[in-house]
C-alpha cells in the first residue's frame, strides 16, 4: 500500500480526545497508538493547539481564490445577457477594467454557475408576427377540454433519408476502433436519396402513413387527405360530429384550390399558427420512427419504405396517448415563453 496516500481528514471528535491525552500526561507515541493516528498528525495537532488554543480549521485554509465575487458576478452577468460571448472575449473585457483572469479560471466560474457550454437548438426563425400568432393560439386553446384534443387527427409531413446523418447518431467506442464497419455511417457520394412520407395520428394510435412519390402538389396533397383521413379518422374511432383536423400552413395546404377542396368535404380545421412544428406532438413520432428505420440498416429506398411502415405500425398506443394527455403543456409553455420557441 502507498504510504503517501492520504488520510481523510480527522474530526472534531479526534482531535479532542488527542489533546485530552495530552493534558493527562500521555506522550504522543501513546496517542498515536491509542488512537491509531500518526505521531507526526499527532504532534501537529497539539502544537496547534498550543498556538492557537483550538483545533478546529483556521480560516484562510485551501486554494485561494483567483476572482473575487464581484468579477464573478460580472462574468456571469456577461454571459446571461449574450450566451454566445466566448471565454476570450470575458477575458478581454475584464482584462480592459483592469481584471486579469484566465480562461480556465472563467470556464470554471461558468461551470460552478451552472452555465455550461451547449450546442444552441436549432428553432424556426420567429418574427413579431409568428410569436403573436403562436401566443393566440395558445391562449385560445389552453383551456379546452381534453376530449377536444382527443378527437383532433394530428397530420404532416416528414423526409427519411436513406442513412442517417451523423450527427444524429452516437456510438460507444474504444479510442481505436473509430473505423470498424459497427463504428461508421455509410455514406455516398451524391446521397443516398430520401423518401417523402405523409401521416397522421391520435390520441388512440397511429393513423394511415402513405409515401409521397416525386414532388408533391396541392392536388396531389388532396389525393393524399382523399385516401387517409377518413380512413384514420375510423380506425382510430374519433367522433364523426366533432373530429378536427389539424394540419400546417405548408403552400399546398393554403393553397386556393386545396382551401376549396376543404370547404366542399365541410371538415373542421384547426386554425394553425405558422413556425409552430413544436406545437404539433406528432413531431416526436417522426424522431421515434426515423431512428427505429435507421436502426434496421435499409440498403436501398424500397427497404426504407417497408421499414417506415411496420414501424409506424408498432408505436404503441400507449405512446400516442400520452402525448395528447400532456398537450396542454406545450401550449403553457408558449404562453410562458410570451410565443418564443419552446423544448417541445
Amino acid at each position: 500500500m502507498d504510504q503517501r496516500k492520504r488520510r481523510k481528514e480527522l474530526s472534531q471528535e479526534i482531535r479532542k480526545k488527542i489533546i485530552d491525552k495530552h493534558v493527562k500526561g500521555k506522550g504522543y507515541k501513546t496517542i498515536s497508538k491509542q488512537l491509531d493516528v500518526p505521531v507526526t498528525t499527532v504532534a501537529h495537532i497539539i502544537q496547534k493547539f498550543k498556538i492557537h488554543g483550538t483545533v478546529a480549521n483556521l480560516p484562510g485554509r485551501g486554494h485561494r481564490r483567483k476572482i473575487d465575487d464581484k468579477s464573478k458576478r460580472r462574468i456571469i452577468r456577461m454571459v446571461t445577457k449574450e450566451p454566445r460571448k466566448t471565454s476570450k472575449e470575458i477575458q478581454g473585457e475584464l482584462q480592459a477594467q483592469g481584471t486579469s483572469v484566465s480562461d480556465r479560471t472563467i470556464h470554471r466560474c461558468l461551470s460552478q454557475s451552472g452555465l455550461h457550454g451547449r450546442r444552441p437548438r436549432r428553432t424556426p426563425l420567429l418574427k413579431t408576427n409568428h410569436k403573436k400568432a403562436r401566443l393566440e393560439f395558445a391562449k385560445l386553446h389552453v383551456d379546452k377540454p381534453q376530449r377536444f384534443w382527443e378527437n383532433v387527427l394530428w397530420t404532416d409531413e416528414t423526409k427519411i433519408e436513406l442513412f442517417a446523418k451523423a450527427h444524429q447518431l452516437y456510438v460507444h467506442r474504444r479510442k481505436n476502433e473509430a473505423y470498424q464497419e459497427k463504428n461508421t455511417v455509410p455514406s455516398v457520394k451524391h446521397g443516398g436519396g430520401s423518401v417523402m412520407f405523409w401521416g397522421c395520428f391520435a390520441a388512440s394510435g397511429t393513423g394511415c402513413l402513405e409515401s409521397v412519390q416525386g414532388t408533391m402538389k396541392s392536388q396531389d396533397y388532396q389525393g393524399i387527405l382523399e385516401r387517409n383521413v377518413l380512413a384514420s379518422v375510423r380506425k382510430l374511432g374519433l367522433s364523426r360530429r366533432s373530429w378536427v383536423l389539424q394540419q400546417d400552413n405548408d403552400p399546398k395546404h393554403t393553397a386556393k384550390n386545396t382551401q376549396e377542396w376543404l370547404r366542399g368535404k365541410h371538415w373542421t380545421i384547426l386554425k394553425w399558427p405558422s413556425m409552430s412544428p413544436d406545437l404539433n406532438p406528432i413531431e416526436h413520432l417522426w424522431k421515434e420512427l426515423k431512428h427505429a428505420v435507421w436502426k434496421r440498416h435499409p440498403s436501398n429506398l424500397r427497404q426504407l419504405e417497408q421499414f417506415a411502415h411496420e414501424e409506424w405500425a408498432k408505436i404503441p398506443a400507449e405512446k400516442c396517448r400520452s402525448l395528447i394527455d400532456s398537450y396542454r403543456n406545450h401550449l403553457i409553455a408558449v404562453i410562458a415563453s410570451k410565443g418564443c420557441a419552446t423544448k417541445y
